[in-house]
């Protein structure tokens, strides 16, 4: 490369970097002081490289007025403890069968390890967070989830944010595991995407966001370009009635939902694995991912 070519590069990467600046200002302006919910999970969370740019995602948000809320899941950590210690697992009707001696792990996996590594890497990449779980200060109260041989697989029974303001106004981060427990002091695991959308109508948050290994909601499962990037409460019920949303989109559609009905202004399913996807979604003009919305937002 001579160094006109290098020049004309250097250039060019300075005039990108410029306009994603440019264009990023309304968004910043708009959504400064709201609160935001992550629920983060899937590839995002097993590759190194990418965990460190979501990390960087949300003390970028931080650091420019928003409030960041994290919610997590830790299925493949889980999975691998249990190996270690000699337990089996096992799923029913794809929720994880949690016995007494699985709880245990669960509980070890997302409170002690999962969620205190994502608290040190957010404050190592300049950000302050703080880790909790749902038994802490009564932030979540579980109750059972009901079905049969399931053991103890809990829901969302009540949402204390007391704690959590508290922390987002003094400019922490909290970062929250799906670990609660019910009146009796019994620990459950809990779905994180069904806690992140409960937390997010509890906090009357801005905005939903799940990181998942998906583009977001497609019209044709098998067709990448048939990404729908907006759509109200009523379309998104339409797509699950219709059997376009399936198997596992169903509950992260559901959430979200839910999560609308409660007050949360938008939700959005997007792709972790594409680097910066926060970012991308959240300040460029068409997004990455699919929004959800009440359809008074639609316009």
């Amino acid at each position: 490369m001579t160094a006109i070519e290098t020049t004309e590069y250097f250039q060019k990467a300075e005039a990108t970097r410029v306009r994603v600046l440019s264009e990023a200002l309304p968004y910043i302006h708009q959504f400064a002081g709201r609160t935001i919910v992550v629920k983060y999970g899937g590839a995002a969370m097993k590759d190194d490289t990418l965990k460190e740019k979501v990390i960087r995602d949300i003390v970028f948000l931080s650091c420019v007025g928003l409030r960041p809320v994290v919610v997590h899941g830790g299925g493949p950590e889980i999975n691998n403890w249990l190996g270690k210690l000699g337990i089996e697992p096992q799923f029913k009707d794809g929720l994880r069968v949690t016995d007494a001696p699985t709880m245990d792990v669960v509980e070890m996996v997302l409170v002690g390890r999962v969620n205190k590594d994502l608290v040190a890497r957010i404050n190592q990449a300049g950000g302050a967070a703080v880790g909790l779980c749902g038994k802490d200060g009564n932030l979540i109260k579980a109750r059972p989830q009901g079905q049969e041989g399931i053991g103890f697989v809990g829901e969302v029974n009540a949402i204390d944010t007391k704690l959590v303001e508290s922390l987002v106004q003094s400019n922490y981060v909290p970062v929250i595991s799906s670990v609660a427990a019910d009146e009796d002091g019994q620990a459950y695991n809990i779905n994180a995407d069904t806690v992140a959308g409960e937390i997010a109508a509890a906090l009357s948050a801005e905005k939903l966001i799940l990181l998942t290994d998906t583009p977001g909601i497609l019209r044709d499962f098998h067709n990448p370009s048939s990404l729908l990037y907006k759509l109200d409460i009523q379309q998104a019920r339409q797509l699950i009635d219709d059997g376009v949303v399936s198997g596992g989109m169903i509950p992260k559609v559901n959430c979200c939902v839910r999560s609308l009905a409660q007050g949360v202004r938008a939700a959005h399913i997007i792709d972790g694995r594409i680097p910066h996807a926060l970012l991308l979604e959240i300040f460029t003009d068409s997004g990455i991912g699919s929004m959800i919305v009440a359809s008074e937002y639609m316009a």
